[in-house]
């Protein structure tokens, strides 16, 4: 297994894990099973949500709830969604948190236009190659310490998406978040999970010494209780996260970027001997950027660009289109076995060509091309799957939440934020109540390579918002969190409703596959024909086809992916919400 498939497998609790990495599941025998579904599709949880005059769909009920209000009061989608963002950060650290980075797609029906927002940050400025290879040698970037650290993007995101598409004061849209970090909230099922196996991972590799976190006290003063993680239905409060979303509210962006916020956070790099300075985070800023798209059998997918991953779920579709996905049938042997050789081509021109486009040049129109998309496909043969996989020669010189929110007016905002590698670095400054993220992981340290580690510079970025529209109308505002299978859950989603008819939420509910082992943006090579995780649900005669096709098939380890998702009926204007079935959220309208 390569370095992001282990990631992806063990650590991300942005994703529905139950990764070895991180013990075993929480589960409980009884000799009764389910219930049985009287309408719908037999796997699904549940219907969609159904609404006219809002919808939020996020990883936790209490940030669904406050988007709802926000909407309620008058506030646009897009504040909403920052409301449930910051409540997030809050409710589930083990996923985000304002420590991490934010894209998002947002359609504004003013403007008919969709606009995409790249909210990542840098290397700091001051590290060059050299000093980082002094301090790790041979050895790839740690997940963890402050190595690991980038500029924080997501707060820096919140405003420029306010100023262009808000309503209301920014503190009023905090007021939710600070008020359940004071008073406390009953923490959920999973995200207690999760929180107990990150703390006791983080600890335990501190505690044995040798480890790269520099520093660990001030994560166990945030999120530990008496000396233990908060369990399901406890009250969790956070004063110090308060305090610093109230200067955010009062003092704006500049209040973490050039404020109390960045000079705190400088003095504990200095102090635990980190190397990100308020200067660092002083010149952040994110950019607007076209979202990237391509024609799927009369639906519109979008994605964005590089630093991001977006380019992979696109690459997979287009490669798909030249199949008769119909006639092969949901959960077939044809059906998985032509995305996973999909994926495995597509990973292998995002490891050699995604990277920030400030540093390198980023062959887009060629890879989303309908041409290059006919010679990747030409290259799947079905009754086996291909022994090694090659990057395209361009021609050219040279664990995350996701929440998803839609108004009356019908702007649909689709923002994903994450802290990359479960709750982060481990790292939390002193008295700002939240853990910076672990980004910088995601560079190579290999010479030449468009994602090379440099300062100033943006890794690779695996969190991916997708949108959707049909006939120039906005159809599915949609994302699956979790590392590498985001672009594979994504691709599995648009399948299913566009090829198999599925409605919303039994797109999200029907069981998934998860390719691992193909080449890795940090260098890594690819492991052959790598190995394919499948949920339970899939049919043991398409597991058994599988195999004798050459798939390496393994025990799952529970990285399928978090979904959350609004469609819109053109027609009617309705609002169909979903939530992922494995996790604590859920999905409300009014």
């Amino acid at each position: 297994m390569t370095r992001l498939s282990r990631i992806a497998a063990g650590v991300l609790a942005a994703m529905t894990f139950t990764a070895a990495a991180l013990g075993e599941p929480q589960t409980t025998d009884y000799a009764i099973g389910g219930r049985d579904r009287i309408t719908g599709a037999p796997f699904a949880t549940r219907a969609p949500v159904l609404a006219t005059h809002g919808m939020a769909a996020t990883a936790q009920p209490l940030a669904s709830q406050i988007a709802i209000d926000v909407l309620k009061a008058g506030g646009s989608a897009v504040d909403a969604a920052i409301a449930a963002n910051a409540a997030l950060g809050l409710m589930e650290p083990v996923s985000c948190g304002i420590g991490g980075d934010l894209f998002a797609i947002v359609w504004d029906p003013k403007t008919r236009k969709l606009y995409g927002y790249n909210g990542s940050g840098r290397s700091p400025m001051g590290r060059s190659y050299g000093q980082m290879k002094a301090k790790i040698g041979d050895r790839p970037i740690p997940g963890f310490g402050s190595l690991s650290v980038t500029v924080p993007g997501a707060v820096d995101g919140w405003f420029a998406l306010h100023e262009k598409f808000g309503r209301l004061p920014m503190q009023q849209i905090l007021a939710p978040a600070i008020g359940y970090a004071k008073d406390g909230f009953p923490v959920t099922e999973l995200i207690a999970y999760y929180l107990d196996r990150n703390m006791a991972r983080l600890g335990a590799m501190y505690d044995k010494g040798g480890s790269p976190i520099e520093e660990f006290a001030n994560a166990r003063a945030t999120y530990l209780v008496n000396g233990v993680t908060p369990k399901q239905g406890d009250i969790f409060r956070n004063p110090n996260l308060a305090h610093t979303y109230e200067l955010i509210a009062a003092g704006g962006r500049d209040a973490y970027y050039k404020g109390e916020i960045a000079r705190t956070a400088d003095s504990y790099f200095r102090r635990i001997g980190g190397d990100l300075r308020y200067e660092d985070f002083a010149a952040h800023k994110g950019e607007w950027v076209e979202p990237a798209s391509i024609s799927y059998r009369g639906v519109d997918v979008y994605g964005l660009p590089p630093n991001s991953q977006g380019l992979a779920t696109l690459q997979m579709l287009s490669i798909l289109e030249g199949f008769d996905m119909k006639s092969f049938g949901a959960g077939s042997a044809n059906s998985v076995h032509a995305m996973i050789e999909a994926k495995r081509l597509a990973f292998e021109d995002a490891a050699r060509y995604y990277a920030d486009p400030a540093f390198a040049k980023i062959p887009q129109k060629w890879l989303l091309s309908k041409a290059y998309a006919a010679e990747r496909r030409a290259l799947i043969a079905m009754d086996r799957a291909m022994p090694t996989v090659q990057p395209g020669s361009a021609p050219m010189n040279s664990d995350t939440t996701y929440l998803t929110v839609a108004d009356k007016d019908g702007m649909m905002i689709s923002i994903i934020q994450s802290n990359y590698r479960g709750m982060g670095s481990g790292l939390v400054a002193d008295n700002l109540g939240f853990m910076f993220q672990d980004r910088g992981e995601l560079y190579t340290m290999q010479p030449g390579h468009p994602n090379v580690y440099a300062p100033n510079k943006r890794p690779f970025q695996t969190i991916i918002p997708g949108f959707a529209m049909k006939d120039g109308e906005p159809w599915l505002s949609f994302g699956v969190m979790g590392g590498d299978m985001q672009p594979q859950g994504q691709t599995q989603i648009i399948v299913n409703m566009v090829d198999y008819g599925m409605n919303v939420q039994e797109a999200g509910d029907a069981a998934r596959w998860h390719h691992l082992g193909s080449t890795e943006v940090t260098g890594e090579a690819a492991k052959g024909v790598g190995t394919v995780e499948l949920e339970s649900g899939m049919p043991a005669a398409t597991v058994e086809e599988l195999k004798r096709r050459g798939h390496v098939i393994v025990p799952g380890t529970g990285g399928f992916g978090g979904y959350q998702a609004i469609m819109r009926d053109p027609k009617t204007g309705v609002y169909w919400g979903a939530s992922e079935s494995t996790k604590d959220g859920a999905a409300i309208g009014y």
